[in-house]
């Protein structure tokens, strides 16, 4: 076992789950052989705790689209440092940085910041419920951990299987909170009609897409049903912000929300996040309490504008849906020419593959620990940064071609399971031992 291995291990026994994020846990990669911890992290190269180098083709997660450790983000974080991130008196960033995101935002007028999406999502449900005076969310996707998320899966604890993560169980959560959450699936028009008929709906929450892009009109139809019911609809773009155009996602598709909210990606790894909405329902911040300590600090706004800086100056949305597009592309010729058949997702910019078999997770190990032994850190998805250049990406196409001729060799009678070194990664939450 390498240092990362070990450490891991250790972490176990006196953190509840070995970390603060279920995407990082080692099990969701490689279990027993994933490096775990870095030393270091530096444009699209990753140090683990050993000194071993990896080329970052997962940067999973996805807050630094501008690759690790960019030179004049850090710069700002550093003068900020040396100035001061903490006093009785406020941040003039966070003004600056709010003024920055209306300008790019103009259908919005008002902006709350914290530092994580699952707060940005919390604060968002808070503010549309205090405006419309209503309970119930019909809601789409992935919007975090806090109770109010969660409790759609109080009736059926699979209602939010389809929602990325399978296997959240509600427990802590109040049972009084059954039937406050109600979800709906992407494209299925018919299923949220229906919710918003049944039930005296107040807020629409969603993100504008994940693996799927909208068909028949289906975000405008969403918000047209929004308007004419009175409905506030929210856009989750915590994933997809900044990603395809210089702010929400939605801007593509030419549909305006009522409220949105940005993380991720906003600070180039710095904890960042933004709510926005039209001032009518803003205001209604006001007459609730939301108010943390740390939502104060120096450092978040600071990297942000610094960050959407050098965004705007190198385009960073299009290089990497550009890139993103590529490596698609090269998946799907990869999987032709060794006959293996796969599926592709995701916006350009945070691509995924799945192979369309039985033995579709165990394959996927197996790319993990193949690319790992290679001096990757990979899996089936991308979160494109602009440090993925064109040269990275062929080299990593050149090491990949091998793991899938092994896997055309497993679907063609081998046994993958005599070619893992570890058991089957996990694909959602699982208590760990």
């Amino acid at each position: 076992m390498g240092t990362g291995q070990k450490l891991w291990e250790r972490a176990k026994r006196v953190i509840p789950g070995g970390n603060m994020l279920l995407s990082k846990r080692a099990e969701m990669f490689l279990p027993d052989q994933w490096p775990a911890y870095f030393s270091k992290a530096k444009g699209c190269k990753v140090w683990d705790l050993d000194g071993q180098a990896f080329t970052d083709m997962a940067f999973y997660v996805g807050p630094n689209i501008l690759g690790y450790g960019q030179p004049e983000v850090d710069e700002a974080v550093c003068q900020t440092v040396a100035a001061g991130n903490m006093s009785t008196l406020n941040c003039p960033e966070e003004v600056y940085l709010a003024e920055k995101l209306v300008e790019l935002h103009p259908w919005a007028d008002m902006v709350r910041f914290a530092r994580s999406g699952g707060e940005a999502n919390a604060i968002g449900i808070r503010i549309a419920r205090a405006a419309t005076g209503k309970d119930k969310v019909a809601i789409c996707g992935y919007h975090g951990w806090h109770d109010w998320y969660l409790s759609a899966n109080l009736g059926d604890d699979k209602n939010l299987a389809g929602h990325l993560l399978p296997g959240l169980a509600p427990n802590g959560v109040p049972k009084i909170l059954r039937g406050t959450v109600l979800p709906f699936n992407y494209n299925n028009f018919t299923e949220l009609e229906a919710l918003v008929n049944a039930h005296d709906i107040g807020v629409i929450k969603m993100e504008v897409a994940r693996t799927q892009i909208q068909k028949d009109n289906f975000l405008h139809n969403v918000r047209q049903l929004a308007t004419e019911r009175g409905i506030i609809l929210i856009f989750d773009e915590c994933t997809t912000g900044f990603r395809q155009t210089f702010g929400g996602l939605h801007k593509l598709y030419g549909v305006e929300p009522d409220m949105a909210m940005f993380g991720k990606a906003l600070g180039n790894g710095y904890g960042i996040t933004a709510v926005i909405g039209r001032r009518e329902i803003m205001e209604a911040a006001q007459s609730t309490f939301i108010s943390s300590t740390f939502w104060t600090e120096r450092i978040g706004p600071t990297a942000a504008l610094k960050t959407l800086e050098v965004m705007e100056r190198v385009k960073s949305w299009e290089l990497i849906s550009k890139t993103g597009s590529d490596i698609a592309t090269k998946w799907m010729a990869l999987g032709d020419a060794h006959g293996l058949p796969i599926s592709i997702g995701g916006i350009p910019a945070i691509p995924s593959f799945s192979f369309n078999c039985e033995n579709a997770l165990a394959y996927k190990t197996l790319v993990t620990q193949e690319m790992l032994a290679k001096g990757y850190l990979a899996t089936n998805l991308v979160y494109v940064s602009t440090e993925h250049t064109p040269e990275v990406v062929a080299r990593y196409f050149e090491t990949l071609d091998p793991v899938f001729r092994l896997i055309k060799e497993c679907e063609d009678g081998r046994d993958v399971l005599s070619l893992l070194k570890g058991p089957i990664c996990h694909s959602g939450f699982k208590r760990l031992n």
